[in-house]
């Protein structure tokens, strides 16, 4: 049957996310006000069908992607999949997410000289540019300082600059920004994965090809997209000995957000290894020359954006609303409040302090990777990938797509494993937690937790394996470097790094 094969699954994927898009365009996050009329509320029972019929395509694009790591793609197919499944996104409205009007609004509110580190997109004039989006911003967000570095505030005001803040075309210039996000990702998999002898097929799989990224870095717009994209690429370069310019590329990551900066660590690991003379002198190298450079770059970005230094403080806004899929913040709330229950203490104080053991211990399990890469035991770029994951299990806020950081680094560095299993099932859950207006409603959770359920009994009687990977236990055939299926006239050949342990 087509439908079984690399082609027909191909097609059915590309079907879903049609059904996904033409859901969105009554049950997507619609801007209050959309004077070119393209998205405009058509009522409760429009939306009502627009939602099943998105989580109806959502279900065939998962399908349609877990089908087709099963066959035997080369990366040029790949590629063209992910074309098919990319497009019918490019004119959506904002899909799983209302943080693209956060974005608009904050780029204009740099044009008028608001300083969006102290007020938030409310402070923008309901008439004038940028007010359209700062209307349509989450109620969490609308009075909030703005958590992201200069960089990406430059884009953001180069989007309301050239569109004038309207909203339609300023949303599709923030998806074109999404979309060279989306490129770069790929360029970095192909490259970190060819760098270590894995497949670049399964990593384009995993890493881009994902519906969990579609969603959320296409649909959504997500500047987390920009993050990684400039992150993997830094990365690429440190690990072909351009640890300069790899270093600046973080800086400028972490410009967008500053999770990147764990990066920075893992370049120094390289960089110690490659050095010269004495042993201090490699140790200072190391630990000192990548966050140096990266620093260069954000006080530059910094003083070129004219925004000032407030992001330095605004880190931590994102931690004061509560989100479910945070450890650390659910385990605090609960000891918050059986401590006020029992020693009529303020429960916010026992919060905070498991948050801020929570990200403490994510700390030294960073630190510990970083010592077993720099002995030997793993390569720097998968260290730097299970730290990633690391961070966001023990992060104090905790989005779905906050996964994509690790594992994009994960995808092109790691054996088909149990890692990958687990990574495997929580993309095909974490898809169904957010609604497509970018709520996350309690049927959410359920319908993420059925799916973790099935696609863990699925993997278990019928293991998702891309071609040539190794099952976990051993079973299966070998990951050799250069698998025949990768081999693509217009890839150049380097020499794989040192493979990380199984």
């Amino acid at each position: 049957m087509w439908a079984l094969s690399a082609v027909g699954h191909r097609r059915l994927g590309a079907a879903g996310s049609v059904a996904i898009v033409a859901g969105g365009w009554f049950a997507g996050k619609l801007p209050v006000h959309d004077p070119w009329g393209w998205w405009t509320d058509h009522g409760s029972a429009a939306k009502a069908a627009g939602a099943v019929l998105t989580y109806v395509g959502l279900t065939v694009l998962v399908v349609a992607w877990w089908q087709y790591g099963k066959t035997a793609s080369t990366v040029r197919e790949t590629l063209v999949t992910l074309a098919w499944w990319t497009a019918p996104f490019l004119l959506a409205p904002p899909l799983y997410s209302a943080d693209v009007y956060s974005y608009i609004a904050q780029g204009s509110m740099v044009l008028e000289g608001h300083d969006v580190y102290t007020v938030g997109p409310s402070a923008l004039d309901p008439g004038g540019i940028g007010g359209d989006a700062a209307a349509s911003v989450g109620n969490h967000w609308r009075d909030t300082p703005a958590p992201y570095g200069p960089l990406f505030l430059l884009v953001s005001a180069a989007v309301a600059r050239i569109t004038g803040g309207t909203i339609v075309p300023a949303v599709l210039a923030m998806r074109l920004v999404a979309l060279v996000s989306l490129a770069l990702i790929v360029w970095s998999l192909r490259r970190l994965a060819r760098e270590h002898g894995r497949s670049e097929s399964r990593a384009l799989w995993l890493g881009a090809l994902n519906p969990l990224l579609l969603m959320h870095v296409v649909g959504g717009m997500h500047n987390d997209g920009l993050m990684i994209g400039l992150m993997l690429a830094g990365l690429v370069l440190a690990l072909r000995g351009r640890w300069i310019a790899g270093s600046a590329l973080v800086g400028l990551a972490m410009m967008v957000k500053s999770p990147a900066a764990v990066a920075l660590l893992f370049i120094g690991v390289l960089v110690h290894a490659s050095a010269t003379g004495p042993q201090w002198r490699r140790w200072a190298k190391g630990l000192l020359a990548p966050g140096l450079i990266a620093g260069a770059v954000a006080g530059g970005a910094t003083l070129i954006s004219g925004t000032g230094f407030g992001w330095l403080r605004t880190q931590g806004v994102a931690a004061n609303i509560h989100t479910a899929l945070s450890v650390t913040s659910d385990i605090g709330l609960g000891l918050g409040e059986l401590a006020r229950l029992l020693l009529g203490v303020d429960a916010d104080p026992v919060k905070s302090a498991v948050q801020t053991l929570g990200l403490a211990v994510a700390v030294g399990v960073i630190v510990a990777l970083a010592r077993r890469a720099m002995r030997g035991g793993m390569t720097p770029a998968h260290a730097l990938g299970l730290s990633l994951l690391v961070l966001v299990a023990l992060s104090p806020m905790v989005q779905p797509w906050y996964l994509l950081w690790g594992m994009a680094v994960v995808a092109a560095t790691d054996r088909y494993g149990r890692l990958w299993a687990v990574l495997i099932v929580l993309s095909a859950a974490l898809v169904y937690e957010t609604h497509p207006m970018g709520a996350t409603p309690p049927y959410g959770f359920v319908l993420a937790g059925l799916a973790a359920v099935l696609g863990t009994f699925a993997l278990r009687r019928t293991p998702v394996v891309p071609p040539g990977a190794r099952l976990p236990g051993g079973r299966g055939p070998a990951d050799p470097p250069g698998s025949v299926e990768d081999r693509d006239p217009s890839a150049s050949t380097a020499s794989p790094a040192p493979q990380s342990a199984p």
